[in-house]
């Protein structure tokens, strides 16, 4: 028997209080690979993301989502996170009092459903936190709380590093980030996809910038809910040029 793809969605439609978003997508990610989801504002890309994770906003009303062969539609977001899917999200929360390693800890002791202890836990974060250009006392900041906007990326970054998911959702992390902020984001995806080989990304954006530095398997193109179409690196390339104008 053939072993299913990492992540399929089939034939999605989406509804937000009673208004159609998402007309229709299919789209198949594998184990390992870089997609990228591109499209113009108010495309539906940031609807599919939160379906993805679960958001009870977002009323499917058709189709179905799978993770390794299992329907996961109608999964909870934390079921669906303790199962191995990750989600950096566009404009990631302040959580005041709870230190980066305290969220850490307790999201990985979810995850793998054992207690561990920040000890455990403080090494690992050191490693990625110099791989992600971040400074040591990043650690003990309340989540999110003050940080910039390249600082919040970056911790989603080190979220992806440490929770060890097995597919990635990265919802505009380029957005509001300069060349340099980029540049480490970037690194940063590619040095956790070194340490996980497997680990399947789908990138959400609307530019070609970051992807001239992953390199994405697959380029699939939003427009009005559905996906118009499909191809390599070179896809993305072309709607930098051209602009989405021609697809609408």
């Amino acid at each position: 028997m053939a072993t299913p793809p990492l992540f399929e969605i089939q034939d999605l439609h989406v509804e937000v209080e009673g208004t159609e978003i998402l007309r229709g997508v299919d789209l198949v990610l594998g184990a390992g690979e870089v997609h990228a989801l591109m499209g113009p504002n108010g495309s539906g890309k940031s609807t599919l993301a939160s379906t993805l994770l679960g958001s009870p906003s977002y009323q499917v009303t058709k189709g179905r989502i799978l993770f390794k062969g299992e329907d996961i539609t109608d999964w909870s977001t934390e079921v669906r996170g303790k199962a191995g899917i990750f989600l950096a999200f566009q404009y990631p929360e302040e959580i005041p009092g709870v230190p980066v390693v305290q969220f850490l800890r307790q999201a990985l002791s979810a995850r793998k459903g054992i207690d561990l202890s920040v000890l455990e836990l403080r090494l690992s974060i050191m490693e990625w936190m110099g791989k992600l250009g971040m400074d040591p006392s990043f650690g003990d900041r309340f989540l999110n709380e003050g940080f910039s906007g390249g600082e919040k990326k970056r911790n989603e970054i080190l979220q992806m590093a440490i929770l060890e998911p097995e597919l990635a959702i990265l919802d505009e992390t380029d957005s509001g980030l300069d060349i340099d902020a980029l540049d480490v984001v970037a690194k940063g995806v590619e040095a956790v996809r070194t340490s996980r080989p497997d680990l399947g990304v789908l990138i959400v954006t609307h530019y070609q910038r970051i992807l001239e530095r992953l390199s994405p398997d697959r380029v699939h193109l939003l427009v009005d809910g559905r996906i118009r179409t499909s191809g390599g690196p070179e896809l993305a390339r072309q709607l930098e040029q051209e602009g989405y104008e021609a697809w609408r």
